[in-house]
């Protein structure tokens, strides 16, 4: 009568260990990530405060020096700045005609977001505001699925590998994956700063920070590919080959990060899976079969009687019955063995215990 109620209350305590777990877990990324951002504001303060201060002093001066040379107001100064900050996409050419739209699409799917252009009518923001919400979840699946082949075809080329090279294990592990999908990034990365530092004009360091920035849809907009020479228009060959870096580009980087992330995610969905799973069988009654000294329970959960066992008790076995695996139970009759004799076991000093298996 006792048994029950010691399940249940057992049953109560492991649920709640394992709702601890993961609130441990999630508790620790929390904290994790905050750390992370303060130490992250800490070094970016320390790198970036200084230059920034002596740059807007700079600006101020060149300011000053041009109100004062030109005895310009400060409205008309104001003027000025609207003017030239309103001009400096139109550098690119038309932004709304089909090719700049396009380009537009494309970042605004990516979630790339360089801010160059933006909407001013209240239709184009509305149209935005939906397009995003259809394009987005179009965009992800579609860079998940190319991500997904790239990692199957490059598991194939692994597995080919390792054979040619006479490996004995020749599965692509995980481990294999990150670093196919880790170079693959990486050579996009070059190969397209090496390209842009050629279009645009910057250094290859710039160029390599635009690259990065965009395929890992950071988007800064403080580089912005096709804004200069009218490129929008004039050039479509780097138009088409610009938005093929962004596309396959980003499906290559969300592939690499995606096996990251799914690892960890695999992980933790496996503890919740064998955690809700051990909840489970102990609400079903399903205790993992013991052999202890004081009581022993079946696949039910029950007790079972008379297994205090010691090694004169003759009666016992791994069976429920207590046959002992002879010639006579119908249990055992496909498993009849006319050479075994009961007395080989109860002669040697082992002692087994009656449990239902």
């Amino acid at each position: 009568m006792l048994i029950e109620p010691c399940r249940h209350t057992f049953l109560e305590f492991v649920v709640h260990c394992a709702m601890k777990r993961q609130n441990v877990r999630t508790l620790s990324l929390v904290v994790c990530t905050f750390t992370y951002l303060l130490i992250g504001a800490a070094v970016f303060d320390s790198l970036e405060s200084q230059t920034e201060a002596k740059r807007w002093e700079f600006l101020q001066a060149i300011k000053n020096n041009f109100v004062e040379k030109y005895n310009v107001s400060a409205e008309d100064y104001r003027m000025i700045e609207i003017v030239i900050i309103e001009n400096k996409p139109h550098k690119a050419g038309p932004q709304w005609k089909f090719a700049g739209a396009f380009y537009f699409a494309t970042v605004v799917l990516a979630m790339i977001g360089y801010g160059h252009s933006t909407p001013t009518t209240v239709a184009g923001k509305l149209f935005t505001m939906f397009y995003a919400m259809v394009g987005i979840p179009l965009g992800l699946v579609m860079f998940q699925s190319i991500g997904e082949r790239l990692n199957k075809f490059a598991s194939v080329i692994i597995r080919r590998a390792k054979r040619a090279s006479g490996a004995r294990c020749t599965d692509a592990t995980e481990m294999n994956l990150m670093l196919a999908t880790g170079m693959l990034s990486s050579i996009i990365i070059t190969t397209g700063a090496a390209v842009f530092s050629r279009y645009e004009g910057w250094s290859y360091f710039d160029s390599f920070y635009y690259c990065f920035v965009t395929l890992t849809t950071i988007g800064f907009g403080d580089y912005v590919a096709l804004q200069n020479d009218q490129a929008l228009t004039n050039k479509p060959g780097y138009v088409a080959l610009s938005l093929v870096f962004i596309l396959f580009g980003l499906a290559v980087v969300a592939a690499s990060i995606n096996l990251l992330v799914l690892r960890f995610m695999t992980m933790q969905a496996e503890d919740a899976k064998r955690d809700e799973q051990d909840a489970q069988n102990l609400a079903a009654g399903n205790q993992p079969l013991t052999f202890d000294d004081e009581s022993t329970y079946n696949m039910h959960g029950k007790l079972l009687e008379n297994n205090y066992t010691t090694e004169n008790d003759e009666t016992v076995s791994l069976c429920s019955c207590t046959c002992m695996g002879g010639t006579r139970c119908l249990n055992h009759e496909q498993f009849v063995d006319p050479d075994f004799q009961p007395m080989d076991i109860i002669e040697s000093t082992l002692c087994l215990k009656r449990a239902s298996v």
